[in-house]
């Protein structure tokens, strides 16, 4: 009764022999989305970055995502083997990226901008951090569409239970498609009404403490469906590598939103 996974090609476009890839359409869109909600959120209050500087920091978010994606998958998951194959950390086109490791490129990338400008850095991460749940989104699309990353074994009444193409002929959960309703949708709606409310707005910390906190308790959440990593496996006390990447940034998000209400 499982649903057959609907391959796609992962070329969405052809030109020639250069190959357009879904998952790289994916990271274009969850950068000019996300680029141009920041545009809007500088026309309210507190207005942390002008326009030009949001068009210029388009540039930076993107070397910091792409970057630190790179190195977070190298260090976080795979050390020993690119210790073993240091050409291979260039393959970006053979797949790797760590959400842990964008985050931490991007907040350095927002560090940097914003002490070469002179920008608050709280009131930028504030501005910066309703716009990450879009990219999250297009990239667990970009997941599932890649057939990876799936979930562990459903049960057998589970009715969207889905048979990947790399996960043998057990049923397993669509988990790309749990990730991107939690740390995309749900995540930029509770972003989206903090924002709203000019008393929270206004606290400088606090909505970038909400990202890393609600970011957290959602991966944390998904990957109790998602089957994890096969050279990794289970960790400390049965935890995934993602759920113990997760607890820091919930702890530092916590300091931010209590900094915040004093």
């Amino acid at each position: 009764m499982a649903m057959v996974f609907p391959e796609v090609d992962p070329v969405a476009l052809r030109l020639g022999p250069l190959a357009i890839r879904w998952y790289a359409l994916a990271y274009i869109a969850g950068l000019v989305g996300g680029w141009r909600y920041v545009r809007w959120l500088c026309t309210r209050p507190p207005q942390a970055l002008t326009p030009l500087q949001v068009d210029d920091f388009l540039v930076w978010a993107t070397l910091g995502t792409v970057l630190g994606g790179r190195l977070g998958y190298v260090l976080f998951y795979k050390p020993l083997y690119y210790l073993s194959n240091p050409a291979d950390i260039l393959a970006v086109w053979h797949g790797g990226m760590s959400f842990h490791g964008g985050a931490l490129g991007v907040f350095l990338a927002i560090v940097l901008f914003a002490r070469r400008h002179h920008i608050n850095l709280l009131a930028m991460g504030d501005t910066i951090a309703p716009a990450a749940p879009i990219g999250l989104f297009f990239g667990r699309i970009a997941n599932f569409i890649n057939g990876e990353l799936f979930g562990r074994a459903a049960p057998d009444d589970l009715p969207w239970a889905m048979i990947f193409p790399g996960g043998g002929p057990v049923a397993r959960h669509p988990s790309q498609l749990y990730e991107a309703g939690l740390e995309g949708l749900v995540l930029f709606v509770i972003l989206s009404l903090a924002w709203r409310c000019e008393g929270l707005r206004l606290r400088s910390g606090f909505l970038a403490g909400t990202f890393m906190v609600g970011y957290g308790f959602a991966r944390i959440a998904a990957e109790f469906f998602r089957q994890p990593d096969a050279h990794l496996g289970f960790l400390w006390g049965g935890a995934t590598m993602g759920q113990l990447l997760s607890i820091p940034f919930i702890l530092a998000g916590g300091i931010l939103m209590l900094r915040a209400r004093r």
